[in-house]
């Protein structure tokens, strides 16, 4: 397994089952659905499924759970051991097990047994974490964290995936990956106060309004880096993807599409991916993009539903490897509206005036997204930027540079493309519902008057600057980073076309 470095997976395994059916009447003694013909299927659960996930993936992997010795435990060592290398911990109780009763593929019950928590550390296990290249830590909350806790303060994992009823990430974490929900609650717990809306272990892509959460989503992950004195937290966001925070401006990876299938696991194979990622050498921005990715095709592809279980003589399977919850819509890519509104004001008619088309928008209780630039010679990283902008909201107004405004920022010969010919190409795109122009060298007064919901820049996250962001606050508005697609500009694409013409 070349060219991959190593994992320890440090949390609590589950035993996943789904009786998966179909469903055509009630039952004759209650208003309950009768599920008939169920087919069977097991896999591991909860830190189980993260390191079957990375496994699969290529990786060598090391597993340390709570097992015990009873049947649950036993399928799962007999679905675990071909893949990766398996430490157990004493457990007091059983190993938990989770069966979903799927009809039409739609999950109708859940049925829940076995307490088991982890007793204590052990001598391999520590060994294990001490000799460790990297260490993701995937906790359910049932002990196995907790009990190695010492060690992980000497080793900081690259990832922590959390659970509200688990202890905080250790200080010195390089990622943390709570869920949409899992942040409201761990937010609401240094408030001293209960979250606005929903609960820990709810559906994520909940929202507590289209133009507040956003930002509250913002301020959430900065207190949670703040308190826990962690490198960076990411909350997953369903189909919005993902919202990276280091404390300060944050950076919004939006999800590469609106997957409708079953998002059981996606947040394993979110957290899975990403600390694969950073073992490997990747910047934090770089693997928070990898796993809204791979958390978007793992959905796609059907969800852990889905897996199958080849021996890992038959190779790792992509589908699987392609980014926790073993519940429902908890990472990246599981489907919700971008602005959570439940009825979604329907697309403004193309080439509005800016003022009309908000006007609209916000008597529908829709998002306002904002993004400026010069867009001189339109590129694929400019409608990238764009359309991923257009997701977060429910309309898109672009601030354009006039062509004076252009030609101080860039100086003589520039803009190739006069004004009209821009404002042109970017209306016939239909990621764009409005486009407006300010004359200034920075975008402010322009702003001032829409007074977006949201305003999107493209850039990398750690040399970005957001001067507009102070602007934003005045009315409740926030600022966000998108990634740029690396190596376009019109710069570069203007010197590929000098140096053909010689």
């Amino acid at each position: 397994m070349a060219g991959k470095s190593p994992l320890v997976v440090v949390g609590d395994a589950l035993l996943d089952r789904d009786l998966s059916g179909h469903a055509d009447r009630l039952a004759p003694d209650a208003p309950v659905p009768v599920v008939a013909d169920c087919a069977e299927r097991v896999r591991p659960g909860g830190a189980a499924l993260a390191a079957w996930l990375a496994a699969r993936d290529g990786r060598d992997v090391t597993l340390i759970t709570g097992l015990d010795d009873g049947p649950a435990a036993r399928e799962l060592r007999r679905l675990l051991q071909p893949w990766l290398e398996l430490i157990a911990l004493p457990m007091s109780g059983a190993l938990p097990e989770k069966t979903r009763i799927l009809a039409q593929d739609r999950p109708v019950a859940r049925l829940d047994r076995g307490g088991g928590r982890v007793r204590e550390a052990t001598a391999a296990a520590r060994a294990a974490l001490a000799a460790a290249p990297a260490v993701l830590v995937s906790d359910y909350g049932r002990g196995a964290a907790d009990a190695l806790r010492e060690e992980l303060r000497r080793r900081p994992p690259v990832v922590w995936d959390p659970h509200p009823r688990g202890g905080p990430p250790t200080p010195g974490t390089r990622l943390v990956t709570p869920a949409r929900s899992e942040a409201r609650g761990f937010a609401a717990g240094l408030r001293g106060d209960r979250p606005a809306t929903g609960t820990p272990g709810a559906p994520t892509g909940e929202a507590t309004g289209p133009r507040s959460d956003l930002r509250t989503v913002t301020e959430e992950a900065a207190a949670l880096v703040r308190h826990w004195r962690v490198g960076a937290v990411t909350v997953t966001l369903g189909a919005r993807g993902a919202l990276l925070s280091y404390g300060e401006h944050p950076l919004l990876v939006p999800a590469t599409a609106d997957h409708h299938g079953d998002a059981c696991g996606a947040g394993d194979r979110f957290a899975a991916t990403a600390a694969g990622l950073l073992a490997d050498g990747a910047l934090v921005g770089e693997a928070v993009e990898g796993a809204v990715t791979a958390a978007s095709a793992f959905v796609g592809a059907g969800g852990a539903a889905a897996l199958a279980g080849p021996s890992p003589t038959s190779g790792p399977s992509h589908a699987s490897g392609t980014p926790h919850a073993s519940g429902p819509s908890h990472g990246a890519g599981a489907s919700a509206h971008p602005s959570g509104t439940p009825h979604p004001p329907g697309p403004p008619a193309p080439g509005d005036d800016p003022a009309d088309v908000i006007a609209r928008v916000r008597a529908a209780g829709g998002t306002v997204v904002a993004a400026g630039g010069c867009f001189d010679l339109l590129h694929a990283g400019h409608v990238g930027l764009l359309q991923a902008a257009r997701r977060i909201g429910d309309c898109l107004v672009v601030c354009v540079n006039s062509d004076a405004s252009v030609r101080r920022r860039k100086g003589e010969g520039r803009p190739v493309n006069p004004l009209a010919d821009r404002v042109r190409v970017l209306r016939a795109l239909a990621c764009v519902d409005a486009v407006a122009v300010f004359d200034e060298d920075t975008p402010e007064r322009l702003l001032a008057e829409l007074r977006p919901d949201v305003w999107v820049k493209g850039g990398d996250y750690a040399a970005a600057e957001l001067p507009e962001a102070a602007l934003l606050q005045e009315w409740g508005g926030q600022a966000v980073l998108l990634p740029y697609l690396d190596g376009r500009s019109s710069t570069a694409l203007m010197a590929r076309a000098a140096e053909g013409a010689r």
